[in-house]
């Protein structure tokens, strides 16, 4: 029963994409690395060394939405591709009204792209702070729980 309710939002989200002029199900976009390669280039860097670099680290990668946290006009997430995971960080400011509406419209287990430059948290996790958002493919099913896994 939840399962339909959960189903029957992220259609009525699809349709809202589509209003939007927004192809759901196929869009090019090309990633310049990928989780692991991001991880092995810039983990060794501080946070202060990131911001100095921060016009020679720009990049595109795309993922699956594992997780998603914050409300009003900032979110973190984490972005998983076949290599790993990297923590993305979207700011209305920064991505803009539009696109930040898109963002809003993510589920986990939606495949998107993000354009942005590498940053570390105060927590000191490496993260992209979007410059720009898209939504590659929407999913139309929740992710599995947990307990079982992505394969």
């Amino acid at each position: 029963e939840e399962m339909n309710d959960q189903m029957q939002v992220r259609r009525q989200k699809l349709q809202e994409l589509i209003d939007l002029g927004i192809d759901p199900f196929g869009q090019r976009f090309d990633r310049t690395a990928s989780a692991a390669e991001l991880h092995e280039k810039w983990d060794a860097f501080s946070k202060e060394e990131l911001h100095e670099k921060e016009d020679e680290s720009h990049v595109s990668i795309a993922g699956r939405l594992m997780t998603k946290r914050g409300k009003g006009k900032a979110g973190f997430a984490h972005v998983q591709d076949l290599s790993g995971q990297i923590q993305i960080y979207v700011r209305k400011d920064q991505v803009g009204e539009e696109q930040f509406d898109i963002w809003k419209m993510a589920d986990l287990g939606d495949i998107i792209g993000i354009e942005g430059v590498m940053f570390k948290t105060n927590t000191g996790e490496l993260s992209v702070k979007a410059k720009s958002f898209i939504m590659l493919t929407k999913s139309l099913r929740p992710l599995p729980d947990k307990f079982h896994g992505l394969q």
